[in-house]
């Protein structure tokens, strides 16, 4: 596998000059039927955005495709080059990934939400057809025969009738001066005769470069002249430097300047609030030198925020009846039989990503031009943030931003927010010296965007056939929209949309709604969001159900879940379904639509595989559950054993529905680190807050899983035709609810406020 490499917009525009003889596509595919042009730069898809990618293939037959997303330890870099591969009929070694900066015609480039297959799916293949057709119509040129009297194959293009062969270096340069053909002519290849797409095999993009440390993350990013900043921040949010005394700062070896940043105010959107820069020549001066600084602090209106006090009010507030999302019946008309009915509150903490690398970024200012360097999940909204720090035109002056997006340690989310960014680009400007902005561990912890904490209620009485026909449920937590705007208090129907309202059971008499809320510490998306507590929540109730029917847990989740059928929430009470973006002309896209028996499907698998209906010795507990999400599915087994108030994770297994899988490496690692990181959140991880500040500062204080604590694990892919699904995100939320059920089942204690750790030993 070849090098892999950033390309900067001034290479992409030398690039498209296509010296010797290159062909050089330029495609932007839009969501469906899409007439090609000359560049096809201006068609957009359903979502308002274009897709523009790449296809080079040099001289030397060497294929290089840009990926349009973001690595972060995902295999991205690897799955959108395999697919554009695969319809190009490309050898695997003969191609290189190449990572695109941040650009327009990529279309939405924020690398999150699970979305870069399950969105993009078809465009990638597109392209990949499109430099097929247009290689395959050169070479029928050159042998004056019909182009259905050939076919790409083996990284060439065969002669059916004569036998002969050009290899894609003998028609890269007669293919580039062609005219690009309409998508829609162009045939797609039959899933049958894919030899990439879903195959075992597949040598991962990059893989080389990162374990033989040449792979570059933000973190490693070096110029000429550059100084190193470290930053104290505020500890409260919306908290302001009073003032400040630099002078023993000054003094350490290697400071250089000491610079405050300046006050922003609310809503806070994702930019940096207030706080004073060190800069040094190295970390370790930066570091020391922050150390002498005195700040005294106006903390600001959210220094009386106490976490614990704050869940007491969450819980009260959910315990009410409140907003109506999604209603269908008449509940609230229906007297509850006490000794058929179940009520439970359910309560989740605030959460940190906890990535490997601590976000960093790199900015330089000189003749009239801004470059960054930054591992940022968003690096097109990164520019455009750029730009409004700078007072430049958002159009104008577009391109005296070069956005550079680095490899990324881990992000699940964090890195979407480019306050590190904005930092780094504040301090250049300041400073007139290049300066990388490095966070710390305990900066990452402290100064985060966190997942929200939050409550969950839910009442359902059952019916003489064990389902339930009368069911209320409530979820309150700090919306993420607050950052944008700070008068919001109600979760939107995007955060309804996981998981929560859009519950897939055949219930008569349905209420779910949210309460309102304040505010006080800076939410974001964290790997899978509200998934997390409502899976939570809806896993062990369902579980509590089973108990209370005595029938078992796999019985009550069918009950519950009814007749296979496809579900809309949009056509069950809940007009305001988002679906994680697949909704096109305000309708649900079909491919995308709830399946129930999808849902039975994974769930069946992974009680199967893990032997989860079998009778355990006292003391151990098999439990159980599953969720969709992110137009995946995914159902989790987790044993336990519990002795002398321990827990002890003995053997856990998941199994994923996503559809079509394109690279089932990539699927494997994802779902064992979402069991790692369920782990983690359901035994011992949580964010607690103290007057206004984050009590937590590493990995001491907030443990993830140690390997000692991790379990053998399984995972079961279900093999699916369908429209691909995410991956990244959809294998953690039943991982939490699986454990806390098997602690029940083996020591009869019920864990509804979470950690573990609270309740027993782990």
């Amino acid at each position: 596998m070849s090098q892999i490499k950033n390309l900067s917009r001034r290479q992409f525009l030398a690039l498209t000059g296509r010296t010797g003889g290159a062909l050089m596509l330029g495609s932007t595919l839009g969501f469906g039927s899409v007439a090609a042009a000359k560049s096809l730069a201006d068609k957009t898809d359903g979502f308002g955005s274009t897709l523009g990618a790449f296809v080079t293939i040099k001289d030397d037959g060497q294929v290089e495709i840009i990926c349009h997303r973001t690595e972060m330890g995902q295999g991205i870099l690897t799955s959108v080059p395999q697919i554009i591969a695969e319809e190009l009929e490309a050898n695997w070694d003969q191609v290189t990934a190449v990572l695109g900066n941040a650009d327009p015609k990529y279309g939405d480039q924020n690398t999150g939400g699970s979305a870069s297959i399950r969105r993009f799916y078809l465009h990638i293949r597109q392209m990949g057809a499109v430099a097929r057709d247009m290689l395959e119509q050169a070479a029928a040129d050159q042998w004056a025969v019909a182009k259905n009297q050939v076919a790409a194959h083996n990284h060439g293009v065969v002669n059916k009738i004569s036998g002969k062969r050009l290899s894609f270096a003998e028609l890269a340069e007669d293919a580039s001066k062609l005219t690009v053909p309409a998508v829609e002519s162009v045939a797609l290849k039959d899933s049958a005769n894919f030899t990439l797409i879903g195959k075992e095999d597949i040598a991962l993009q990059g893989l080389e470069d990162i374990v033989t440390g040449q792979t570059v993350y933000a973190q490693d990013v070096q110029l000429p002249g550059m100084l190193i900043a470290s930053i104290e921040r505020p500890p409260v949010v919306g908290g302001k430097v009073k003032s400040f005394d630099a002078t023993e700062a000054k003094k350490v070896s290697g400071v250089v300047d000491v610079i405050q940043l300046r006050d922003r105010s609310f809503p806070v959107n994702v930019k940096p609030m207030s706080g004073v820069a060190v800069l040094a020549t190295n970390t370790w001066a930066a570091l020391e030198g922050r150390k002498k600084l005195s700040i005294e602090w106006d903390h600001g209106a959210n220094a009386a925020h106490d976490s614990e006090a704050y869940k007491k009010e969450l819980v009260a507030k959910v315990a009410l009846k409140s907003k109506v999302a999604r209603a269908e019946g008449s509940v609230y008309a229906h007297t509850f039989n006490a000794s058929k009915t179940v009520e439970a509150t359910y309560t989740v903490p605030y959460h940190h990503h906890m990535s490997m690398e601590t976000p960093a970024a790199t900015a330089v200012i000189a003749d009239g031009r801004c470059r960054v360097w930054s591992g940022t999940q968003a690096p097109q909204w990164g520019k455009n943030l750029v730009l409004e720090e700078l007072g430049w035109d958002a159009k104008a002056d577009y391109d005296k931003v070069e956005f550079n997006t680095t490899f990324m340690g881990g992000a699940f989310g964090r890195k979407s927010k480019n306050d590190f960014t904005i930092e780094a680009v504040e301090l250049a400007k300041a400073s007139g010296k290049p300066v990388k902005v490095v966070w710390s561990r305990e900066d990452d912890v402290k100064h985060g965007f966190y997942h929200s904490i939050s409550a969950n209620y839910l009442k359902a009485e059952l019916t003489p056939d064990n389902r339930s026909d009368h069911w209320i449920q409530r979820v309150v937590a700090p919306p993420i929209g607050w950052i944008f705007d700070d008068k919001i208090t109600h979760l939107r129907d995007g955060a309804l949309s996981l998981g929560f309202a859009d519950i897939p059971f055949e219930i008569e008499n349905l209420s779910c709604e949210t309460p309102a809320v304040t505010t006080h510490v800076r939410t974001g998306w964290l790997r899978a969001v509200g998934n997390i507590n409502n899976a939570f929540a809806l896993g062990s109730f369902v579980d509590e159900l089973a108990v209370k029917a005595g029938i078992s847990t796999q019985q009550m989740w069918l009950n519950l879940l009814g007749k296979d059928r496809s579900f809309n929430p949009r056509k069950e009470g809940f007009e305001g379904y988002s679906h994680y973006g697949q909704i096109k002309d305000d309708k649900v896209i079909e491919e995308y639509l709830l399946e129930i028996a999808r849902y039975k499907g994974v769930l069946a698998e992974v009680v199967e595989k893990s032997g989860a209906d079998q009778k355990l010795p006292a003391g151990q507990g098999w439990g159980i559950s599953v969720a969709a999400s992110f137009n995946s599915y995914a159902a989790a087994a987790t044993k336990v054993e519990v002795v002398d108030g321990k827990v002890i994770l003995l053997e856990m297994h998941t199994a994923i529905d996503c559809g079509l899988i394109i690279t089932p490496d990539r699927v494997r690692s994802q779902m064992e680190g979402a069991m790692i990181m369920g782990i983690s959140m359901a035994l011992e991880s949580e964010i607690t807050i103290k007057d206004g500040a984050i009590v937590q500062n590493n990995f001491y204080d907030y443990p993830v899983s140690r390997m000692s604590q991790v379990p053998d694990l399984y995972v079961h892919l279900v093999s699916s035709s369908e429209a691909p699904g995410g991956v990244g995100e959809p294998g953690l939320p039943p991982i939490l609810p699986s454990i806390t059920n098997a602690i029940f089942h083996a020591s009869g204690i019920r864990v509804r406020d979470l950690p573990v750790k609270k309740t027993l030993q782990v």
